[in-house]
């Protein structure tokens, strides 16, 4: 683990300015962007297939490497549709779990997250919704389809670049870290050209986040939650103030570590940060190894961590709040224009 996250935080590191590391990655960055160029013209050109789905889907996505936060998002998502009477779905590719690319599966309150992935397994026990997963995400929204009917619409929590499956609705999701250098893979975090984002129909900003193209409509967004949880037993709470003259660890496995540990300081705690990979795999070594009386986690971590440790943890889960648009226009309202305006179907960006 160790290795890993050193040799992820240089490359992060390197993201940040136009260096030295930066420019020595450029030649393999030029392929990743003619790669990348050349494949969203074959779906456009029509000669690679784009899979259609007798229900409308609404992509929520982003253009960089890491968590920008599309899966709060895509819970809010998934809550308002449902208030507007719409039965949502949602399907995801499972990042994090041993079987990304085994086939597809349906993911339930008491599946295993390293089969299934942490952020699925969190947003199915989050919204109670129907999820499924697959790196086939054409192949589990039909899945999903047939096995729930009943749904209307389907939700891709990630998938911007996944053109294979059509989709009626894109929602990009930017973060504080905005694009950093501004280059592609490896030598910047840009899965595809920042002019990409004028073609979605929505932008969201979390937290900080400013816009860097002219995109409209902009909605901005923030992450909540002040109450954690006790890991061992769900319906044990406490607010932060409960938590301060305890000696604590903060673990955070997530695509921003530094975000759970600022919202940690915003609530009043201190703490000694623990940052490890995206979609880490704990075991008990890891959470035996930090001194401390009470570990603080993210939901997302926690999913993986029951039955770990013998030591208190408390869990802090975190909502989205979406503001509004300038002009007033709610997103979920705005998703359900694009729906009833467009043709059922867009052609790839």
């Amino acid at each position: 683990m160790g290795v890993r996250m050193e040799l992820n935080d240089i490359l992060s590191q390197s993201w940040l300015r136009r260096g030295l590391l930066a420019c020595a990655l450029l030649p393999l960055a030029g392929l990743f962007s003619l790669l990348v160029t050349v494949r969203r013209a074959l779906y456009r050109l029509g000669w690679l297939r784009v899979e259609r789905l007798p229900v409308p889907v609404v992509v929520v996505g982003n253009i960089i490497v890491g968590g920008s936060g599309k899966t709060p998002l895509t819970l809010w998502l998934a809550q308002q549709l449902q208030a507007r009477g719409r039965r949502p779905g949602i399907v995801s590719r499972g990042h994090g779990s041993l079987g990304r690319s085994g086939p597809v599966r349906e993911v339930r309150t008491d599946s295993d997250a390293l089969q299934v992935g942490d952020e699925p397994l969190l947003l199915r026990r989050r919204s109670g919704l129907p999820l499924f997963v697959g790196r086939d995400r054409v192949a589990a929204a039909r899945a999903m389809l047939a096995a729930h009917p009943e749904c209307d619409l389907i939700l891709s929590d990630d998938g911007l670049q996944h053109y294979r499956l059509g989709r009626d609705v894109e929602i990009a999701v930017l973060d504080a870290r905005g694009q950093m250098n501004g280059w592609p893979l490896p030598a910047g975090p840009l899965r595809e050209p920042l002019a990409r984002l004028r073609r979605v129909d929505a932008l969201v900003l979390n937290g900080t986040a400013t816009a860097p193209v002219e995109t409209l409509p902009v909605f901005h967004m923030r992450l909540v939650g002040a109450a954690f949880y006790a890991l061992a037993d769900h319906t044990r709470s406490c607010e932060a103030a409960a938590l301060g003259n305890l000696r604590l660890a903060a673990v955070a496995g997530i695509g921003v570590p530094q975000g759970f540990f600022e919202h940690l300081s915003g609530l009043g705690l201190k703490f000694t940060a623990h940052a490890f990979p995206d979609h880490h795999r704990y075991t008990a070594a890891d959470l035996s190894a930090i001194a401390a009386d009470v570990l603080l986690m993210t939901e997302k971590d926690a999913v993986k961590c029951a039955g770990l440790t013998h030591r208190p943890v408390w869990v802090l889960p975190v909502s989205a709040q979406v503001e509004p648009a300038r002009s007033g226009l709610d997103l979920a309202a705005h998703v359900e224009r694009c729906i009833l305006e467009k043709p059922h179907g867009r052609p790839p960006a």
